[in-house]
C-alpha cells in the first residue's frame, strides 16, 4: 500500500472524532439488494469502525481487516463484540472463509486494482454481495469552498482522491462501478446515492481535514500553516454536502 493509504494511524483519534458515520439506509439498502438474510461480512480497510458498527450491530458477524494498527485499537474501543479482525492489507489477505458480503467503506480506492476482483470474488459466497460506499465531504456553500481553496493553494492544489480509474465526475457510473461492470466476476452492478447534510463548526471542520491523507503528508510544520490559514477565512458553522455514494454487485455463480 501507497504511504499515503498508511498515513492515517498517527491521526486515528481524530479521524473517530471528526469523520462521518454511515447513516441505516446503507445498511437498508445493502440487505435489500442482496434479498436474503446476510450473517457474515468481510470489511477492506476498516479504519476506525465507522461502518463496522453499522452492520455489526445489525447482527452480522463482521471481520474487519485493516493495515494500521493504530486504527484497529481505536476500532476496538467502539464495536460490539461479535466483530473479529486481522491487521492486513487486503492484498495479503490469504481465500478460506467466504461471506455472504465483502464491503469497502471510503477504503476500496486505497487497494491495488492488479487482481482486484478476483480477489473479492474469492472471499464472496456464490451470489454474494460486494458493497462498496463513499464520496467527497465538501464544503456546501460555493463561496466558502472557494475561500478555503485559494487558502489551501499555496500548500494543496487539491485535498481530492482522484478516480482510480480516469472516470470523470459527472459520469453516470462512478468507480468502482465502473469497474464492476467490465468484470467477469460480477453481475448486477447498481449506483445508489444517499444524500448527507450536516452543519459543523470551524474548529471541527480543520479537525476534519487533518484527517485527509492530502493534508497528512505535508510536513507538520506546513500542515499548520495550511489549518491557520484555512481557518482565517471559515465562518463560525459551515454546511457540510457529503453524499454516500454506494455500489453493490453480486458474485456471479458461474465464476
Amino acid at each position: 500500500m501507497s504511504g499515503r493509504a498508511l498515513s492515517f494511524g498517527a491521526m486515528a483519534e481524530a479521524y473517530e472524532r471528526f469523520r462521518p458515520g454511515y447513516p441505516v439506509e446503507l445498511f437498508d439498502m445493502v440487505m435489500t439488494y442482496a434479498g436474503r438474510p446476510v450473517r457474515t461480512a468481510l470489511e477492506i480497510g476498516a479504519g476506525t469502525g465507522k461502518a463496522t458498527r453499522l452492520f455489526a450491530g445489525r447482527g452480522v458477524t463482521v471481520t474487519a481487516t485493516e493495515p494500521d494498527g493504530a486504527m484497529l485499537a481505536e476500532l476496538l474501543k467502539h464495536v460490539p463484540a461479535n466483530v473479529k479482525t486481522v491487521q492486513a492489507a487486503f492484498e495479503d489477505l490469504r481465500p478460506g472463509e467466504s461471506y455472504g458480503l465483502v464491503y469497502a467503506a471510503a477504503a476500496l480506492h486505497w487497494t491495488n486494482p492488479e487482481g482486484r476482483w478476483p480477489r473479492v470474488a474469492a472471499l464472496l459466497e456464490p451470489g454474494g454481495v460486494f458493497a462498496s460506499c463513499g464520496g467527497p465531504v465538501e464544503l456546501a456553500d460555493p463561496a466558502v469552498a472557494e475561500a478555503v481553496r485559494a487558502a489551501r493553494a499555496p500548500f494543496l492544489d487539491s485535498d481530492d482522491v482522484p478516480s482510480p480509474d480516469g472516470t470523470p465526475p459527472g459520469h453516470d457510473m462512478q468507480w468502482p462501478g465502473t469497474e464492476l461492470q467490465r468484470s467477469e466476476w460480477f453481475a448486477d452492478v447498481q449506483q445508489s446515492v444517499i444524500e448527507r447534510r450536516w452543519t459543523m463548526n470551524a474548529r471541527d471542520y480543520i479537525g476534519h481535514l487533518s484527517t485527509i491523507s492530502a493534508y497528512l503528508e505535508l510536513p507538520t510544520s506546513v500542515q499548520e500553516q495550511a489549518y491557520q490559514r484555512i481557518m482565517q477565512v471559515l465562518p463560525e458553522t459551515v454546511e457540510i454536502a457529503g453524499d454516500v455514494i454506494v455500489h453493490l454487485a453480486r458474485r456471479r455463480r458461474d465464476q
